[in-house]
Parts: C-alpha cells; structure tokens; sequence
C-alpha cells in the first residue's frame, strides 16, 4: 500500500488548490453507470457538488445521463484534473495519452497506482496526487 503521493511542477499550483479554483473541470477516467464502482460514485459526487465534470470510458456512451467520451482526445474542451479510476494497467496507457495531449494534473485514485504508474508520472514530470480520495478533497468546496 502506497501513501499520499504528490508532485509540483514549479509554477504550478498542486492538485487540491486546483481542485478549489473557481472553473476547474474533472475528467472521471473509468467513470461508470454501476452503483458501486468508485468510477460512478466519484463521478456523481463531483457532479452534485457543482463541478463540470467529463466522463470517460471506451465502453460507454453515457454516464449519469451525461454524453461519456471514450477517450481523453474526444473531450470537448481540456479538463483542469485528470482523475484515474482504472487499474494501474490501463492507468500507464492513458496517461501516454494525457502527455500526448499535453494533460499533465492528474490524481491517481487508491487502486489505480502501482510502482510503475508512480514511476510514470515522476519520469514525466507530471502534476500529480496520488493514493488519496477527490471525494474527501472535494468536500470543503461545496
């Protein structure tokens, strides 16, 4: 079991002060229509406390009765967070994607990181928390 992992990049705010800013918008990578998956729990929680939230998953079209896109190239408009919901597995591949996209605050969910995936993200200079819960972050904004 990891700890709370974070990285800054300088100049950069870390990742729960982003969280607070006016605007900021979540991609839920892993968000899902299942009642007990954390993927459909963060995904409504982050919603019902007003954030703009994006769903992403290769294998669904909707989410909460919200378009869910299946890719991070598919979003409409570049998400302030990434938020990781998946396996550690497909964690590393969409993170190739978010440096391809130029998508670099990213907050690894418990579960969704492994030593590779930290080694990812410190080799990649990403902005990142890792092994702790948006959902207890998210509650003072609201």
């Amino acid at each position: 079991m990891f700890g709370v992992m974070t990285s800054t990049k300088p100049l950069t705010p870390d990742i729960p002060t982003l969280l607070h800013q006016l605007g900021t918008t979540v991609a839920v990578v892993g968000a899902t229509d299942h009642p007990t998956k954390y993927g459909g729990r963060i995904y409504r929680d982050l919603k019902s406390k007003g954030f703009t939230v994006f769903a992403v998953n290769p294998y669904r079209d909707e989410v909460d009765g919200d378009p869910c896109w299946h890719s991070l190239a598919d979003l409409p408009t570049a998400p302030t967070i990434v938020d990781f919901v998946v396996p550690p597995a497909r964690a590393l591949d969409v993170l190739a994607e978010c440096l391809d996209l130029g998508y670099t605050n990213v907050w690894i969910q418990p579960g969704a990181e492994n030593d590779a995936v930290l080694e990812f993200l410190s080799e990649n200079d990403f902005n990142y928390l890792a092994n702790a819960c948006i959902m207890v972050q998210a509650r003072t904004t609201s």
